[in-house]
């Protein structure tokens, strides 16, 4: 896959090595404005992709009163407390417990979350997972409308029929591959362009549809999306407006409401560069600089435990190529 280099890591004032990857800016209108690397080929999103398999199920009739219980749908949460509880509230609410989670089992990803269950004598669990929230709504959705709830992360089965289709009509593709996501969900292809105008679709739908409500409910809830300290939860907490959901792999996607949209992939899956070239394109777009924003551009690199260098964006990335 053609790529660039977009950042670069900083040792002691030597350059140690570069990420590259690919990235597509859309303006407000949904025009391609800044294209790097390669922004129409297929690709895998993961867990990007869960607005979208939300929006999936509540199209579909799913009925979840609480909008965080939306905003958990569409997580890839840390195993606190709170979210662990909230999936199983799902599950219990109809009639479901842990062992019908299709996921596997995990610890929290959450370092004082998972000492204090080992040191409680607990271990690895579905509820801990970070997209059982996602999967306890699919179950949900599946008691609701009458569909089995056993073989509910089959392709063919109706729940993920319908999010194929919600996928494929927000990016404007038809999908390129089906494969099985980390938590067994399928998992549908397609390209960075098409990435960023479902989330652009999401943020400029009216007041009262379920394209606006997940996004409404993701920005209110950003806790719950992903966890104390975790990107998205900083992201959303430092633009107002913005949506934004991480991927594994290196793949991140943003839109703001009036502003555009961003979507990218980190080509060596490298989580530490996501955040440079996310709040670079989101300042190549005009969203104001705050100092929320600014403490997430660069990441420090350690020596001894003290920060030596630093992680950051390229000079003149958004300058490089325009769509």
């Amino acid at each position: 896959m053609r790529d660039a280099e977009l950042v670069e890591i900083v040792r002691s004032g030597f350059r140690e090595g570069v990420h590259r990857g690919s990235v597509a800016v859309l303006g407000a209108d949904g025009t391609l404005v800044y294209a790097l690397g390669e922004t129409g080929a297929p690709l895998f999103p993961r867990s990007s992709n869960k607005p979208l398999q939300g929006l999936a199920m509540l199209r579909a009739g799913l009925d979840l009163p609480d909008d965080a219980d939306v905003a958990l749908a569409c997580a890839s949460h840390s195993g606190e407390t709170e979210h662990v509880e909230r999936a199983l509230a799902i599950l219990g609410k109809h009639g479901l417990g842990e062992d019908a989670l299709g996921c596997p089992a995990e610890l929290p990803s959450h370092e004082a979350s998972r000492n204090a269950l080992l040191a409680g004598g607990g271990g690895a669990r579905r509820a801990a997972m970070n997209c059982s929230g996602k999967h306890a709504a699919m179950l949900a959705t599946c008691v609701q409308l009458r569909w089995p709830t056993e073989g509910y992360l089959d392709p063919a089965h109706p729940l993920q029929v319908a999010v194929r289709e919600t996928v494929e009509e927000l990016t404007g593709e038809r999908v390129a591959a089906t494969a099985v996501d980390g938590c067994g969900a399928p998992l549908f292809a397609f390209s960075l362009a098409g990435l960023a105008h479902a989330f652009l679709a999401l943020v400029s739908a009216e007041p009262g549809t379920p394209e606006r409500r997940i996004a409404d409910a993701m920005r209110a809830y950003p806790y719950l999306v992903a966890g104390a300290g975790r990107e998205d939860t900083r992201l959303m907490s430092a633009v107002s407006g913005l949506l934004c959901k991480a991927g594994a792999e290196g793949v991140h996607a943003a839109a703001v409401p009036g502003v555009g949209a961003v979507a990218l992939k980190v080509t060596d899956g490298a989580a530490r560069a996501r955040l440079p070239i996310m709040v670079g394109a989101l300042r190549a777009l005009g969203v104001p600089a705050s100092p929320e924003l600014d403490a997430l551009a660069e990441d420090p690199v350690l020596g001894r435990g003290e920060p030596v260098g630093v992680v950051r964006l390229l000079p003149d990335v958004f300058g490089r190529s325009s769509g």
